[in-house]
């Protein structure tokens, strides 16, 4: 009896999917637990694996298809799974044929290929030869059948015939288009500004020199500049409960928790998956967690409970070398906290020009509740923070 392979059910905020590949052909061998599709929502890559051992029977999707929970993909069939494959007539009929002895001819030698005509060429080349004026007879051809490739056509123009300017025209991803609607509508919605301040890191970079080695050797992990910003942040977000508020309608939710987000950069977009209740947190759950974060997020991963939420954003585009950003926010989010590079620049400390590691640190905040009081006070308890590192872990 065969067995139908659905799509999964999605969270109440997700109705469809974009079946992005199809791992499986009919008759193909299928053993349990084995990737066969894989389908993308507004928010991560779903993996659609088999339940059990068989050989794919149909497939009734197409890659590129939309799809919703419940849909059938393709089917197996679970008897197929421990009979022997079957082995092709022909090689059979050839594996029964005599051997001869000794040849009694030579075999003719194959006659060379003829040069394909211009109408054997495919239309993409076609098209391209007639654009940039190429006649392809002169170009030379790596496709079968003396045919000349696209590469082949390109390959002749950069070398001495006509500058091409090809273009690639290819749909967005349905998380790209997701995180444009988003963005979009933070736009029209939100009233967004951004403060700036900048932070001495050598306090932070002192600790992490003097107990970088037992941190990791106790924790399995390596002491990074994120947990430090996590724990400046939540105790800013203490001290300033709008900060960690939202806007729904008319009304303002204060937050009595601090769930934050910390951006990450995949192949397949930006993702914020959520640090929950950061205030019980420490420094090594932190670390752990993000590191944990990263990895799933680079292998399509994450869920949708890992993204879903958040009362803040940390994003880090120091990483990629940014000085100066005005990040955007996280909706529903009110605020958001830009990292950047560190850069050596000369400070005046006691009347003396000293050269220190400094940040530059960007807040963009909704200001139809945040006020710029609030936001700079916050930003610069972040600050003081991370100046003081010390003082903020002992919370004194």
């Amino acid at each position: 009896m065969a067995i139908e392979v659905k799509v999964p059910p999605f969270s109440e905020s997700i109705s469809e999917g974009t079946l992005v590949s199809i791992k499986k052909k009919v008759g193909d061998r299928v053993e349990r637990d084995e990737l066969l599709a894989e389908i993308e929502t507004d928010k991560v890559v779903l993996e659609v694996t088999a339940q059990q051992a068989g050989a794919v029977t149909a497939v009734l999707k197409a890659e590129g298809d939309v799809v919703k929970s419940g849909e059938v993909i393709l089917s197996l069939d679970p008897a197929a799974a421990s009979a022997p494959a079957p082995v092709p007539a022909a090689a059979t009929a050839a594996a029964e044929a005599p051997t001869p002895a000794v040849a009694t001819a030579a075999a003719p030698t194959a006659p060379a290929a003829a040069p394909a005509t211009a109408a054997a060429h495919g239309p993409a080349v076609r098209k391209l030869a007639a654009e940039s004026g190429v006649d392809l007879n002169g170009v030379a051809a790596s496709g079968k059948a003396g045919r000349v490739t696209k590469g082949d056509l390109l390959a002749h123009l950069a070398t001495g015939g006509k500058v091409s300017r090809p273009e690639q025209r290819v749909p967005m991803t349905r998380i790209r288009q997701r995180i444009a609607d988003r963005l979009k509508e933070v736009q029209n919605t939100a009233a967004v500004l951004t403060t700036f301040n900048e932070v001495n890191m050598q306090p932070v970079m002192d600790l992490r020199k003097k107990y970088q080695d037992a941190f990791t050797k106790k924790h399995g992990v390596k002491l990074g500049f994120m947990s430090f910003f996590v724990k400046a942040v939540t105790e800013a977000l203490k001290a300033h409960p709008v900060i960690n508020a939202s806007v729904e309608g008319k009304d303002i939710i204060y937050h009595g928790y601090f769930d934050i987000g910390i951006a990450v950069a995949t192949d397949r977009g930006l993702v914020v998956p959520i640090l929950r209740d950061t205030e019980r947190m420490s420094l090594a759950d932190i670390e752990k967690q993000i590191a944990e974060f990263g990895t799933r997020a680079r292998a399509n991963k994450l869920s949708l409970d890992d993204l879903q939420g958040g009362t803040f954003s940390i994003t880090n585009g120091g990483i990629f070398g940014s000085m100066l950003s005005t990040p955007i926010l996280n909706a529903p989010q009110s605020a958001i906290l830009g990292m950047h590079n560190i850069v050596e620049r000369p400070v005046a400390e006691n009347g003396q020009v000293v050269i220190r590691p400094v940040m530059y640190l960007a807040l963009s905040y909704d200001h139809r509740i945040i006020d710029g009081s609030d936001a700079v006070q916050f930003l610069v308890k972040v600050r003081d923070a991370l100046q003081d590192p010390a003082r903020m872990l002992l919370e004194v």
